[in-house]
Order: structure tokens, then sequence, then C-alpha cells
């Protein structure tokens, strides 16, 4: 595992809070932060400037905030901070035992399943596993290699809705009428706006929206993404290749959001890659 104050700078460049260890209970869980991340970056692309999440309170959705900064203020000048520190034990938000580093790893031909779709590896990355064995009611087979297996996705900071719409139509984009014709209807039909949270299964086009924060504990420049897996019952593909949408519907409320992505969404593991 790469130094844990390195892990807890990782944490807080994606939440958006600034993360430190305790001895005790953690505010958070794997899944909370995956939530975390997910829904910041969906309710900014809605125009919010605030989240609400339980355990956490009001939390800033101002782009980039420096985690180790001055604390943001309220816009009303009230001067109560949205930049909250929030306290996680590593013992167990941190599964070492099945951490894996990919740095060194180059997996040219070779191919790998899960959920019998292809998963491009992490290679060049190093990843640090989050502990999500046993955690979930149904089991452990999302997490797994064969036929129950949930997809890997993976999940930049900076992965919003500019990424294209949904188009209800097979193949590839092309020139055909009936591929533009499928482009203009899904402009116009809400199902296809692409309002949700966004993944991809490609490692290196996440890696082109990941964030990179210089690190305080050795100077050095990382970048960070989520690895998780997503539910293939809830998720659309988009009009841009390897692009992943979980769909929330105009009208719902946090907390049906909130359990959308839940339902949608499992993380396992933290990558940090020297930039």
């Amino acid at each position: 595992m790469p130094d844990q104050e390195l892990c807890l700078e990782a944490l807080s460049v994606l939440c958006g809070c600034k993360v430190e260890s305790t001895s005790g209970a953690s505010q958070l869980t794997p899944q909370d932060f995956v939530n975390v991340v997910a829904l910041r970056e969906f309710y900014k692309q809605e125009g919010f400037k605030k989240l609400e999440y339980p355990s956490i309170g009001t939390m800033s959705l101002e782009e980039d905030a420096d985690m180790y900064s001055a604390p943001l203020a309220l816009a009303d000048g009230s001067g109560e901070s949205l930049q909250h520190t929030v306290k996680i034990n590593p013992q167990e938000f941190f599964h070492s035992q099945y951490d894996y580093d990919f740095t060194n790893i180059r997996d040219g031909d070779k191919k790998f399943l899960r959920g019998n779709e292809k998963y491009i590896r992490p290679c060049g990355w190093n990843r640090v596993a989050l502990r999500v064995l046993q955690k979930y009611s149904d089991g452990d087979s999302w997490l797994g290699t064969g036929n129950d297996a949930w997809p890997v996705s993976y999940q930049g900071k900076r992965m919003d809705g500019s990424l294209g719409i949904i188009l209800s139509h097979d193949g590839p984009p092309n020139d055909e009428p009936s591929f533009l014709e499928a482009g203009c209807a899904s402009l116009v039909r809400e199902e296809t706006r692409g309002r949700g949270v966004y993944s991809t299964p490609d490692i290196k086009m996440a890696e082109t929206y990941c964030k990179t924060f210089t690190s305080k504990v050795d100077g050095k420049n990382y970048k960070v993404l989520l690895q998780n897996r997503i539910n293939p019952k809830n998720r659309k593909t988009c009009n841009r290749e390897d692009i992943w949408l979980v769909y929330i519907p105009d009208g719902r409320n946090d907390v049906q959001t909130r359990a959308i992505v839940q339902e949608s969404l499992r993380p396992y593991g933290l990558l940090l890659k020297q930039a």
C-alpha cells in the first residue's frame, strides 16, 4: 500500500473534503465515498453550488477547491464553512490484502473479462483496495469474475455531461440518415439527454478526465481515479465510445438520487499514478 497519508490526500481530492484518519468509527464507508464523488459531479452538472450528504452535512461544489487552504464560506456570507474534515478508520476503509501494483505491468494482447465483458486492467497505476467484501446483502458475486460479476468502470473527477448524449441506435456513430434521426430524437427524449453519472471501462480515457494533485507527503504530482463495478442493468451507452451513464430521471429528490447511485456503482479500488 502506498503511504497512508498519500491515500488520504487522494481521497480528499476526489470527494472535496479533507479526509483524515481516526482510530474510531469512520464517517464514510467506501460506498458512501463513491456516492459523494458521483453526486458532486452530478449536482454540479445541474448547476447546484452545495451538496447535502448524511454524516457530512453541507459541502461546497465550487470547482477545484484546495482541500488544504482556508475553508470556503457559504455564499450568503454567514461565514459558515462548507469545507469539512471527514474522519475514516483506515483499518475499516482499506483492505491491503487485495492491493495490487500495476505500475510496471503491461498486458499487451492479453484479454480479461469481468461479468463476461472486456476488462481493461489499470496498467501503470497502483491500486489500493477498499474494504467492500461482505458489505452488501446480495453477497460478493458482483466483485467476482463469473457470469454474475459486474463490469469494471473507472470514474474520474471531471467526467460529466459534456461527454455525450445517449443514442437509441445500434452501432457506432456514422452519417447514415437512421443514425442522424436517432441523434435528433435523443435530444428531445427525456431518457436520452444524458442526465446522470458518467464513467468508462477504458482506463486510458478515464486518465484524460482524472484529477491531478501535488502531495504534501513527498512533493510529487499524482493522478487519482476510482475503480468501480457498475450494475449492467442500470447503465446506458452514450454516443461517445466507451462512455457509460447511470441515468437519473428528472424530478428525483436527493434520497432517490442517492439510491440510484448506490444501486448502480460499487467501489473497490483507489488508483494512484505518478504524473
